[in-house]
């Protein structure tokens, strides 16, 4: 099948979902009020709280949730065929994550600007709210050492692309004091940005000196390092620790002087990456040589397509970025549903690109399973064939190679860096929480709770000993990434259920992906945690069985906790702004 067409469909699905699916949503069912007063109005700081332009605000939202994993998850699950990965980045767009983006988004706004995690505790209960916290707090420790790990491995592999990235941090600082402390509008310094980072992108790409390659500064691969280790492992140290004094900053300024201005940059990226890989689709009309489904998997698609694909269909860290950070910054409540539905249906749009950028790369269906030869193959291959595939796409409209793979590499590495400190901010947010709820008033200083997740983030990364060698901790903890991204999400859905419970609103666009992603999930994690990494199981891992496990419970203790809320054998007053 032509990758045009399945495009198209894709494109016509999210068109109709935005325009009539969610307007259903926010005008029925979370009755968005335009004289409510935000959080971001009601407790201004100039740090956390910072009534922001929508478009600024989209701009940061859907850079923050667009990491690497909507193009990891769905390179990775065409191993399965083509079409049940586009079913599920579609539909699972439409109806489940643009309704928990949006959800978490309305319900944090409503409720003074508080994260998922506390808003727990006034819907369900005390003992919920701890124990969702801690499912938090790990997810967020996994998706710093997965994403620290995938930025650092992509800088060790497209050394032109570092230059560009760091580059783009002094133009933000620079954006940000323009725009605040000058009132200027950020839309041209921002295009302006772009065009210096593309520019040194383009220059980077053909003079090696300005090609930051630590390996090479070692003598290549086969040299030695530091410490002992080689020169990649080197290299990857090197970048871990540059990497986490990034984040420590990052995460700790007000929001107007980097996050803001970076992001908007990074919107603009997404949006001009799209528009080229798009036009170069409808230009070189490539077909689909990945299989529409794959009968000789060596691994079942049910449960494991719906949790290999998290971010892209639905995924619980967008729930933590909307009611932990964009629901401090939204000007008016009515444009929850632009940031909200929209910047899912924008990392849809990604998603849905990288299905096809990787079903079309191949010749052949044989050259397609010489490297998707097995699960394992295609979660070790999925994104390197992502980002040959969509330089073949970009070179429709005449990019040499070298060029369109530099820049595919600065698009992914910037989504997965923003994605990086987002989180770093938020288990900042996290750890200042259950310092106040443990009373250990420490944990709520800012420093001190950055210092505490910045140093766990960079041990889980660096210390773990795995099929990568050193450093393999993001590698080894992709595959409960998944399943508890997922279980994340269905709980967000659970307890906004419970507020349109108690608010006396229909429910019913809620509860059904909740327990469609619920039960997909459950089912997924209990597979893995069980058969495959316990001590008798076929990928015994005690690392992965202890977290899994950890999680697992956590998550049935919360769920029966919500039943006895929704059938109202529990009761707890309604604590809402509104």
């Amino acid at each position: 099948m032509s990758g045009i067409l399945i495009a198209l469909i894709g494109m016509a699905v999210f068109a109709l979902g935005y325009r009539y699916y969610s307007k259903f949503i926010a005008e029925k069912i979370f009755r968005l009020d335009p004289n409510y007063v935000t959080p971001a109005h009601k407790y201004k700081d100039g740090v956390d709280f910072v009534p922001t332009n929508k478009f600024v605000l989209w701009g940061h939202h859907f850079s923050s949730i667009a990491g690497a994993a909507p193009i990891l998850g769905p390179a990775i699950a065409l191993y399965w065929g083509w079409l049940p990965a586009l079913l599920w980045v579609v539909l699972g767009t439409v109806f489940a994550a643009g309704v928990h983006d949006f959800g978490t988004l309305v319900l944090s706004v409503r409720n003074k600007g508080q994260s998922v995690g506390t808003l727990a505790h006034r819907l369900v209960g005390q003992r919920a709210k701890i124990l969702f916290l801690f499912i938090i707090l790990i997810l967020v420790l996994m998706v710093n050492a997965v994403f620290a790990w995938v930025v650092a491995n992509l800088f060790i592999s497209y050394p032109s692309s570092v230059l560009p990235v760091f580059i783009q941090i002094p133009l933000a600082v620079w954006i940000g004091y323009v725009v605040y402390k000058g009132k200027t509008k950020m839309l041209i310094p921002s295009l302006l940005a772009l065009a210096v980072m593309y520019g040194v992108a383009i220059i980077a790409s053909r003079v090696e000196f300005l090609q930051i390659d630590i390996v090479q500064y070692f003598g290549g691969e086969g040299a030695a390092g530091i410490f002992g280790l080689g020169a990649v492992s080197s290299a990857f140290f090197i970048w871990i620790i540059i990497l986490m004094i990034y984040v420590y900053i990052a995460s700790t300024l007000p929001v107007w002087k980097l996050l803001q201005p970076r992001d908007f940059i990074n919107s603009h990226q997404l949006v001009l990456g799209l528009v080229i890989l798009y036009i170069g689709l409808f230009l070189t009309n490539p077909q689909m040589t990945a299989p529409v489904t794959n009968s000789g998997a060596d691994t079942p698609w049910l449960p494991l397509l719906f949790i290999t694909i998290a971010c892209g269909a639905i995924s619980g860290f967008h729930g933590l970025v909307s009611s932990g950070t964009s629901a401090k910054q939204l000007n008016n409540e009515t444009e929850a549903r632009f940031v909200g539905y929209a910047g899912a249906v924008g990392e849809g749009i990604l998603a849905l690109l990288s299905i096809i950028a990787v079903g079309t790369f191949f010749a052949t269906q044989s050259d397609f399973f010489a490297t998707y030869g097995s699960f394992v193959d295609a979660n070790e291959a999925g994104l390197g064939v992502f980002i040959e595939g969509a330089s073949v796409l970009a070179g429709g409209l005449a990019i040499p190679p070298d060029i369109a793979t530099t820049l595919v590499s600065i698009m992914v590495i910037s989504f997965a860096a923003t994605s990086l400190d987002t989180s770093v901010r938020l288990m900042r947010y996290i750890i200042g929480e259950l310092g106040i709820e443990y009373k250990v008033p420490t944990l709520n200083k800012k420093h001190v709770a950055t210092s505490i997740a910045v140093g766990t983030s960079a041990a889980l990364v660096l210390l773990p000993e795995g099929p990568q060698g050193f450093g393999s901790g993001g590698y080894l903890l992709w595959p409960l990434f998944g399943t508890s991204n997922q279980l994340l999400a269905a709980i967000s859905l659970m307890l906004i259920a419970v507020w349109l419970k108690r608010l006396g609103r229909n429910y019913i666009a809620v509860i059904i992906p909740m327990i469609f992603v619920m039960a997909m999930t459950l089912w997924a994690m209990f597979q893995q945690v069980i058969f495959e990494w316990s001590w008798f199981g076929t990928e015994s891992n005690t690392l992965l069985f202890i977290l899994g496990s950890i999680i697992f419970v956590f998550a049935i203790w919360i769920i029966l906790t919500a039943v006895q809320v929704m059938t109202g054998k529990y009761d707890k007053p309604l604590d809402s702004d509104h």
